[in-house]
């Protein structure tokens, strides 16, 4: 093979399936840490699997590949800002022997701009509801807004005035709305307006969780929890 075909094929794409997932890139890429594993794979060094369309098949996480590939083509390590799986990254890394991608994860930069924090906003919904209606009755119901985030409160507070008469309740650094009795659909619909509310802000679900507890015989207790979190700017004092 003469250079030039040599050169032509190193540039010419490749498609990769890494656990289901196609990827479209170089040799000349997937080639630039020569020690790594694909480097010696696309150098002929390593045996190499197809699938029934003809690409290269790696058996591995095909999600995470995006920032294998993505620092193989900047050398840069680049993450979302709410990025959760830094463990199962470094164990990719080390699979492909990427030793400067290795040394970037074992030493990591700050995910935030250092300028930077983040705030959150817990939502939680207590619902008791009882075993005997059909369809089933909330007893009584509580959800609760906990933030640091003032601003939000005071928001909360002149936005959703119209529940005033459920009770609302605004402390510190929280704002709680208490029903009782009323039907599922009252409780479902402040739900959706406070979520809606809270992420025009500029917060994002970060987990939920649900938890079921029955402390009497007639009644069922079930708690839903929701976190939102945004970036914001530090303020100099």
């Amino acid at each position: 093979m003469d250079n030039g075909d040599w050169g032509n094929r190193l540039t010419h794409p490749v498609t990769l399936n890494v656990g289901g997932h196609l990827y479209t890139t170089s040799i000349s890429t997937l080639q630039r840490y020569p020690d790594s594993m694909l480097g010696a794979m696309f150098r002929g060094d390593f045996p190499t699997t197809r699938d029934a369309q003809g690409n290269y098949f790696i058996d591995r996480d095909g999600t995470l590949f995006r920032y294998i590939l993505n620092f193989l083509r900047t050398s840069e390590l680049t993450l979302p800002v709410d990025f959760m799986e830094m463990d199962l990254l470094r164990k990719e890394a080390d699979f492909y022997q990427i030793e400067p991608l290795i040394q970037c994860l074992s030493d990591p930069k700050p995910l935030y701009p250092l300028d930077t924090f983040e705030q959150v906003v817990e939502l939680s919904s207590t619902r008791k509801l009882s075993k005997y209606s059909n369809p089933v009755a909330v007893i009584i119901t509580q959800l609760t807004i906990t933030t640091k985030v003032h601003s939000l409160l005071e928001g909360i507070s002149n936005n959703f005035t119209k529940w005033n008469k459920h009770m609302m309740d605004t402390r510190d650094c929280q704002v709680s709305f208490t029903f009782g009795p009323c039907d599922h659909h009252q409780e479902v619909s402040l739900r959706v307006h406070l979520m809606d509310y809270i992420t025009k802000q500029g917060f994002t679900i970060r987990n939920t969780r649900v938890h079921h507890m029955s402390e009497r015989a007639n009644e069922n207790t079930v708690e839903h929890h929701w976190t939102f979190c945004r970036l914001a700017y530090k303020v100099e004092d």
